[in-house]
């Protein structure tokens, strides 16, 4: 069969998964709605905090990227809104403490953090949590006793004959990458270094304050990743006031895509692409457009920045 039917084909299943996934996750979603509280970042940049400079050499226009206007698409909103990140990122800032100082996690210290309004929605607020951290920070969650009342993070990074783990910070690096990547498409495929900032606050990782994983992350999101061509960082253009965005680098094209960074931040925030589906549609387009001849691509490409 032609690469391009099989790419077809599969857009297609994807569509009929994505009904069927919309469909069971309208219940969880109206429960969810029910106890809706305020958003759950705080302001993104703290007052009197300015924004970084960009490297040199970094104020670049995105290289293989076709040209958008697009602007914080209401479905992706709605990231933002949920009614559980908040606690999801609450316990998270509390786990990484604990690991740091290499103390026990109690789940009754948790239920503490969580309190009465949220105890019936518990496990499924520490599925998120654990999943969450999984997939950002590289740690499992796990109970020190099956059934028991007290957990742990175990570093999921390989660890080698002489006891070193390998490939530490490059998976550092990637936890901190998708997340940036996903709030740049959520956010119409640019988003402002607030925008970003608001977004990390809520799980933890804040402008200035070193963490544990991440190390200095405005550092690691302006300078290293820019140098690297995962990312963009260039002011924004006829601003009153000095402001920065971020756009996705040369690298992040070529390595990654919206489907996989879409899925990655629906497991983040507990839910399913399909329940975006202005991003999914989107998605699933670049998705098609991967397998494309190249001279095709690059005529596409080129009619979008005209």
């Amino acid at each position: 069969m032609p690469r391009g039917q099989k790419s077809k084909l599969r857009a297609r299943e994807k569509r009929r998964q994505a009904r069927r996934e919309t469909q069971n996750l309208g219940g969880a979603q109206a429960t969810a709605a029910q106890i809706e509280e305020s958003p759950s970042c705080p302001s993104s940049l703290p007052r009197g905090t300015p924004p970084s400079s960009p490297a040199a050499g970094t104020r670049q226009e995105p290289q293989g990227a076709p040209a958008t206007s697009s602007r914080a698409p209401a479905s992706g909103e709605s990231f933002q809104r949920d009614p559980l990140i908040k606690k999801v990122g609450m316990l998270i800032e509390f786990l990484l403490e604990k690991y740091t100082m290499e103390e026990p996690i109690i789940k009754a210290d948790l239920l503490k953090l969580v309190n009465k309004r949220y105890k019936r929605k518990f496990p499924e607020i520490l599925r998120r949590v654990a999943e969450c951290v999984q997939l950002v920070f590289g740690l499992a969650l796990k109970e020190v006793k099956p059934g028991g009342d007290s957990y742990a993070l175990v570093s999921k990074l390989h660890v080698s004959d002489d006891g070193r783990q390998s490939s530490g910070g490059r998976f550092r690096k990637n936890g901190l990458l998708m997340l940036v990547l996903g709030v740049i498409f959520l956010h119409g495929d640019r988003a402002s270094e607030e925008e970003i900032w608001e977004f990390l606050n809520g799980l933890g990782v804040y402008v200035g304050r070193r963490h544990i994983i991440f190390g200095e992350p405005r550092k690691l999101i302006t300078e290293d990743l820019v140098q690297e061509k995962y990312l963009v960082y260039r002011q924004v253009r006829d601003s009153n006031l000095p402001c920065y965005e971020l756009l996705w680098g040369r690298r992040a094209h070529a390595e990654t895509s919206k489907m996989k960074v879409l899925e990655f931040m629906a497991k983040v925030t507990g839910t399913v692409p399909s329940a975006l589906p202005d991003l999914y549609e989107e998605a699933l387009k670049d998705e098609e457009e991967r397998f494309l001849p190249p001279l095709v691509r690059s005529e596409a490409a080129s009619s979008l920045c005209v």
